[in-house]
């Protein structure tokens, strides 16, 4: 109850209250009025605990009385560890509570030599080291806190700093100075409560440092955890460099929570609180910000990257867009001096029909049968320059076709080559499964056979014992039975020698001994029958201890058989995964050679050049000129000018979807090519 205070709907300030409070107070200093009432809500709270801290204390011996000579009660281990533990508590909100009073009404950073603040850590070191585990290392004995702090930097990656920068000050030699210095650190950067809470939270990874009683294994660690909170007020500035962390003696001073406190409420200044609160609100809105720039900052380096691939791409783009703007204008520069060349040329059969119509007027049929060649020539050209233009631009768009699937190919085999190595790395990790589960397969089964024979020796055991225990039954009945015998001899005696006494009181002193040694025989049979009864329940014990066993086998031997499912389902998967790389690795292979194809056809456009008619007199194979009767041909492969017979032969190219006119010699290489390819 003393820990934290439960506020009623009736503690709650109503409306009207808010308002008059608003009034009264400036504008500028309206925001701070809950951050002030709920530090001094916390600092009541804390006053309430201060008494009950200083009776525990002197109670148990932490305040060292002078006229305190009588030893103290014995009590158990427990009760100890609970007072120690609530002692701890109570010293932990009174130095938290003296601390914020003081820091308060210095109104400045506190630094390494501020009382308040070493006792402290001082009682926040005690606070860690109870319930430690002490390991042992070659050197002796090791009991110190840095264990368990050093754990923040793996469940906390913001402590990753601190713990770096406590491993390189030199200064340091020992685990507890490193832990010192971590919590000035800690303290330094308002995270003290966070790390410890994170801490907290994992508490299965604190039992290997603390015993299960420990202060930080139990409630009273959330409680100071939850205390630790409101230092986030104060601004320490401590600094590590000249100190001696290792050697310093960590004893709490009674003497700074004993002096007689007063309510520092009256005598603080409002402003200086109201500059503590507007400074806290505005780390705070410092750190949403710090965060928020840091999200913002991630995102526009993403834009970069993104902006720099685009403008890569538009810059690709552009150069290709400059090539092929080059490669018009050639186009163009050539379709004009074709054009000059043939205006030259009708121009020139022009002249030259004028000057044969004026000179021979009398053969003007001949003239017109050449005039009219002389026109079919011109129509021939002009068709076969269109048919140019078009294989010009058919070209243009293969060029950028072939361009676009290299690409495509490319990343095709990139991303094919990345699912490969993702698929091995998988193969790989099913492997170490089925091994793992192989072997453990194989320990359950061993495991099996040593409890079934213990069984089966524990069920012999007990057959033996049974069969004892009614052995020893028959003894007891034959012993009763005789005595009984015993009796009836005594009372017939009795009646036929009562006159003869002293006869009869030998007979019945031998009697008294007969019976004693009887008696003694029964109690021996009876300590043997309690003791084989006591052995019983102790085997009975032991079987049910053996059935448990079995049950747990037999859940084992289920887990088993689930094993072995999940292990045949890894396996089809594997099989599954197999078969794909596979069909994969086939269709990298036909990727591959459609890629070789590809670049053939490349090589082949980029090796030969598509000559002009003017450049041409012979053919290039036979070597005879060319006239009127023999006309020139182009081999679509290859580019050269041939004549008809040298160049009859019709292929399809990967160019052209029909079959086209080819020259003798690529006719062969063409048709070893496509031999080597199909076998």
């Amino acid at each position: 109850e003393e820990d934290f205070e439960i506020i009623d709907k009736k503690q709650l300030p109503d409306a009207a209250e808010l308002r008059n409070e608003e009034k009264a107070k400036p504008e500028e200093g309206r925001w701070s009025a809950p951050i002030l009432s709920l530090a001094r809500k916390a600092s009541e709270n804390l006053a309430l605990g201060y008494g009950s801290a200083l009776k525990s204390a002197s109670l148990v011996g932490l305040v060292s009385k002078a006229g305190s000579s009588d030893s103290p009660a014995k009590t158990s281990t427990r009760c100890h560890t609970m007072e120690e533990r609530a002692n701890l508590m109570n010293m932990m909100k009174l130095s938290i509570k003296i601390l914020i009073q003081s820091a308060l009404s210095l109104g400045r950073t506190l630094d390494s030599d501020f009382p308040p603040l070493q006792q402290f850590f001082v009682v926040l070191e005690h606070c860690l080291k109870h319930g430690l585990k002490v390991k042992k290392t070659f050197i002796g004995q090791n009991k110190s806190f840095f264990g368990p702090l050093e754990l923040v930097e793996k469940l906390c990656p913001e402590a990753s700093d601190i713990a770096t920068s406590v491993k390189n000050l030199p200064e340091l030699k020992t685990a507890v100075g490193r832990g010192r210095a971590w919590l000035y650190l800690a303290l330094m950067q308002k995270k003290l409560a966070d790390y410890l809470k994170v801490l907290l939270d994992h508490k299965h990874l604190l039992s290997e440092f603390y015993e299960p009683d420990a202060l930080m294994m139990e409630e009273e660690g959330a409680v100071i955890v939850g205390l630790l909170v409101g230092l986030n007020v104060i601004d320490a500035n401590l600094c590590l460099k000249g100190e001696d962390l290792d050697s310093q003696v960590g004893v709490i001073d009674f003497s700074l929570y004993l002096k007689e406190t007063q309510d520092s409420d009256g005598k603080q200044d409002g402003g200086i609180t109201a500059v503590l609160d507007q400074k806290h609100y505005v780390e705070e809105l410092n750190r949403h910000l710090s965060c928020t720039v840091a999200d913002l900052q991630n995102k526009i380096d993403c834009l970069e990257k993104t902006n720099s691939k685009l403008q890569e791409e538009l810059a690709a783009a552009t150069d290709r867009i400059g090539s092929l703007q080059e490669e018009q204008q050639q186009l163009k520069q050539q379709n004009e001096l074709i054009r000059e060349r043939s205006e030259k040329s009708v121009e020139v059969t022009k002249e030259d029909t004028k000057v044969e119509l004026d000179t021979y007027k009398q053969s003007r049929q001949g003239l017109d049968e050449m005039y009219s060649d002389v026109w079919k020539q011109l129509k021939e050209e002009k068709k076969i320059r269109l048919e140019l233009e078009k294989e010009l631009e058919l070209q243009i768009g293969m060029k950028t076709e072939m361009e676009i699937a290299m690409k495509l190919l490319e990343k095709d085999t990139h991303e094919k080559q990345d699912t490969l190595v993702a698929l091995r790395q998988q193969l790989e990790e099913v492997k170490a499964i089925n091994l793992q589960m192989f072997h453990k397969s194989q320990n359950a089964e061993s495991s099996l056979q040593q409890k079934t024979e213990a069984i089966s020796s524990f069920e012999g055991k007990t057959n033996e014992m049974m069969s004892s225990m009614k052995q020893m039954e028959e003894r007891l009945q034959q012993a009763e039975k005789a005595r009984q015998a015993a009796e009836e001899r005594c009372n017939k005696m009795k009646q036929e020698l009562a006159g003869k006494l002293d006869l009869c009181r030998q007979q019945m002193a031998q009697l008294d001994s007969k019976c004693s040694t009887l008696e003694k025989e029964l109690k021996s049979e009876k300590e043997q029958r309690q003791t084989l009864q006591k052995e019983l329940h102790q085997e009975k014990d032991a079987t049910a201890l053996l059935k448990t066993e079995l049950q747990q086998m037999e859940g084992l031997k289920k887990e088993l058989r689930k094993l072995q499912d999940e292990k045949q389902q890894l396996k089809k998967v594997r099989e599954e995964q197999e078969q794909a790389l596979q069909e994969m690795g086939l269709h990298l292979s036909q990727s591959k050679l459609k890629m070789e194809d590809i670049k053939e056809v490349n090589k082949a456009l980029k090796g030969h050049t598509w000559l002009k008619d003017d450049e041409a007199t012979h053919c290039k194979q036979c070597r005879k000129e060319f006239s009127i009767s023999r006309r020139k041909h182009h081999c679509r492969n290859c580019g050269d000018i041939f004549c008809s017979t040298c160049s009859s032969n019709e292929l399809a190219l990967p160019s052209y979807p029909k079959p086209v006119r080819v020259c003798d010699n690529c006719h062969t290489l063409l048709l070893q090519q496509c031999s080597s390819n199909s076998s």
